[in-house]
């Protein structure tokens, strides 16, 4: 195991500071403790000192924060370091260990921090200030100006980073460079594949809320009609599951297949290698080999939310669902909805879209943005492939799009199948060792800017 030097100790330290601050945010902002977040504000000048001495901060839409390092040069076009620090609920039921404890403890592969954020997003907003602060330290400045984009509510309408994409369009400023969180360095995602993987978001799923409504009379339980609003809104349910949208591979898919498969060993390198033959084969095994892979080559959708009546022995007289729809990329919400609808296939059951948030652009896998960036992950990670993807999730960075066409997702992080189970789950966790390189990844893209 390499051992810690005492600056590493003291990085740890103020990662563990950090994350013990509760700062979850909540979709009905009535109940979201501000306290918290205004106390993580206000912790980061002491933290940080060098870094608050030379870079600007603004607050904007209340809580999310704006950081400006001037560059030594006048003009260019600068770089957005982003991250979010808003976190989603957790209690310490079914946790090892508290989620907001920020304990060390001994695991088989090195020291684990555990607790909520530590890999969504707290553990890149904080290797992001440690890069910072140190390059500060060493009186090194940026060619061009580098923003740091920190939001408080991506976990739940991510107003926050629309407003700073705001702030940003209102001053003329596009950036060259944009990199939030996404994509992780990652082993056994891709059969045949044994070196580990990083694979970078060149842009992201849509996303909305679709919801399926029912109204009808109700009344007493005891003398149920013969198709209730819960019944048929049930009905309606099975028939979309029933009707999966169908699968595609993106230019972005087949781009993955061709990187990752040209180190495939055995007749998997040749399947990968040929796909002017075997793509259809391909698709049909992306749709079945497991849910990641299957959510990359379609539209999904799944309930997640189920409301009725209020009382046992009423009758519902409304019933509603709501449906996660992630749209892929080269479809639309447009789309997604026309398929629900012809799913259904009831004009009692209202469908309506809410929230509706396009496919991102993808950003170019070619050009001195993907380059720089492609060149750090290498230099940091040994004997890393990296490869493009679509993002499942959605996340801040897409509302950057609109100012910047090479906006990547990828967090510096080495990510086991179990730690990304964690996200947004019990026993969040990070390994301590792999955080670290991540505040030497920044460092490296900071001095590459």
């Amino acid at each position: 195991m390499t051992s810690r030097t005492p600056g590493d100790e003291r990085s740890i330290a103020r990662f563990q500071a950090l994350v013990r601050i509760p700062t979850v945010s909540r979709l009905d902002e009535t109940e979201t403790d501000w306290g918290q977040f205004e106390r993580f504000v206000e912790a980061l000048p002491g933290l940080y000192p060098a870094l608050h001495g030379e870079l600007d901060r603004e607050l904007v839409a209340g809580h999310s924060m704006l950081y400006r390092w001037a560059g030594s040069e006048a003009g260019g076009d600068p770089t957005v370091l982003m991250a979010h620090y808003d976190v989603v609920p957790a209690t310490d039921d079914g946790w090892v260990h508290p989620p907001f404890a920020a304990e060390i403890v001994q695991g088989e592969t090195g020291d684990l921090l555990w607790g909520r954020g530590t890999l969504d997003d707290k553990g890149a907003l904080v290797s992001i200030l440690e890069a910072v602060e140190a390059r500060v330290l060493a009186g090194f400045r940026p060619r061009h100006d580098v923003y740091l984009s920190f939001g408080h509510n991506e976990e739940t309408t991510g107003a926050g980073a629309v407003a700073i994409v705001d702030v940003l369009e209102s001053r003329g400023i596009r950036p060259a460079l944009v990199i939030d969180e996404g994509g992780a360095v990652v082993e056994g995602i891709f059969p045949g594949v044994a070196k580990p993987s990083a694979v970078v978001g060149v842009s992201e799923k849509g996303i909305t809320s679709v919801m399926l409504t029912v109204d009808q009379l109700g009344g007493h339980a005891s003398t149920p009609p013969r198709l209730t609003a819960t019944a048929r809104l049930a009905r309606a349910i099975v028939r979309l599951n029933a009707k999966p949208f169908p699968a595609r591979f993106s230019p972005t898919n087949l781009e993955m297949i061709a990187t990752l498969g040209a180190h495939a060993t055995g007749p998997l390198k040749w399947v990968f290698g040929n796909l002017w033959l075997t793509r259809p084969l391909l698709l049909r095994l992306f749709a079945r080999l497991g849910d990641e892979t299957n959510a990359m080559v379609r539209t999904t959708q799944a309930v997640t939310q189920l409301s009725g009546s209020q009382a046992a022995n009423a009758l519902a007289e409304r019933a509603v669902a709501t449906v996660n729809v992630r749209v892929a990329v080269g479809s639309s919400v447009d789309e997604a909805v026309r398929h629900v609808r012809s799913a259904v296939n009831d004009s009692a059951v209202q469908i309506e879209a809410l929230h509706p948030s396009e496919p991102s652009p993808v950003s170019p896998t070619t050009g001195p943005a993907w380059e720089l960036l492609s060149r750090t992950i290498t230099e940091t990670f040994d004997g890393v492939i990296v490869t493009p993807y679509i993002q499942l999730g959605a996340s801040d960075s897409r509302h950057f799009t609109r100012i910047s066409a090479h906006v990547y997702r990828f967090s510096p992080f080495e990510m086991s199948a179990e730690q990304r189970g964690t996200l947004h789950a019990v026993n969040e966790h990070i390994t301590v060792a792999t955080w670290l390189r991540g505040v030497r990844f920044y460092e490296r893209l900071i001095l590459g800017l």
